[in-house]
This record gives C-alpha cells, sequence and structure tokens, in this order.
C-alpha cells in the first residue's frame, strides 16, 4: 500500500507558528513520525509539503494509479480550495482530511471544509497522532 500525505502552507512552520495551538515540534518531527509508522505498518508513504496551491493540484493529479491513498491536511486552503477539492474528485483516491488543532472551535470561517465534501473521514483535535489515524483509515478501507 502506497499513500501520499499532502501538507499545506504554513505547516512548513510547525514549531515556530502560534505554539500555543500547534505545539513546539517541528514539521520534520511530523515527518519523521509519519514515517516511522507507516514502515511499521508496512506502508510505503511520500510527505509533501507546498504553500502553494497549484503545486498541490499537480501532486494529487500525479498521485493518480500512483497511490492507494491520500491523508491532506490543506491548512488554509480547507477554507478556500475548490481547485483542490476539484483535483481530489478528479483522481478520486480515498482521502482522509486531518487537522492538527478542531478547527471546528476556533474562528468560523475555519468551519467550511471543501476537502470535506470529498473525505472519507476528517480528523481534528488530535495533534501530530491524527495522521497516523488517518493512515489506519486508509488502511481499512
Amino acid at each position: 500500500m502506497k499513500i501520499l500525505v499532502i501538507n499545506g502552507p504554513n505547516l512548513n512552520m510547525l514549531g515556530i507558528r502560534e505554539k500555543e495551538l500547534y505545539g513546539d515540534k517541528t514539521y520534520l518531527s511530523l515527518v519523521k513520525k509519519i514515517k516511522s509508522y507507516a514502515k511499521e505498518k508496512k506502508v510505503k508513504v511520500k510527505c509533501f509539503q507546498s504553500n502553494y496551491e497549484g503545486a498541490i493540484v499537480t501532486k494529487i493529479q500525479k498521485a493518480l494509479n500512483k497511490y492507494d491513498g491520500i491523508v491532506i491536511n490543506p491548512g488554509a486552503y480547507t477554507h478556500t480550495s475548490v481547485a483542490i477539492l476539484d483535483a481530489l474528485k478528479a483522481v478520486d483516491i480515498p482521502t482522509v482530511e486531518v487537522h492538527i488543532t478542531k478547527v471546528d472551535e476556533r474562528e468560523d470561517f475555519r468551519k467550511i471544509s471543501f476537502v470535506k465534501q470529498f473525505a472519507t473521514r476528517t480528523i481534528s483535535g488530535k495533534g501530530f497522532d491524527g495522521y497516523l489515524d488517518a493512515i489506519d483509515t486508509i488502511m481499512s478501507l
């Protein structure tokens, strides 16, 4: 099984930005945790992060016929990107949406998720462990 993990804008700033929300662990530590868990589960995983919507759309499109599942934290694009939603619908790969924080308990605009319209499941508020739950969810499909 092969899973693509996509992280959107500002997730590369983990450990620096809003530590009261995201904690002090870095993006690199997130990637290490995901890869270690995937190895334990005998899953191949590719992690990708971009601050650019078009790069994320392109990565999703290139996943067609290469990955069995997508784990995505679109960051701020969660609330704005029909393009990411359309790319996910086009490739039709099982997808789990992940958010480190409880986005539904934050600002009102964060309660809107375009990706949620396609995702099999949305996991929020579990910190980095949400990504591991997402991998388990894809493995169970």
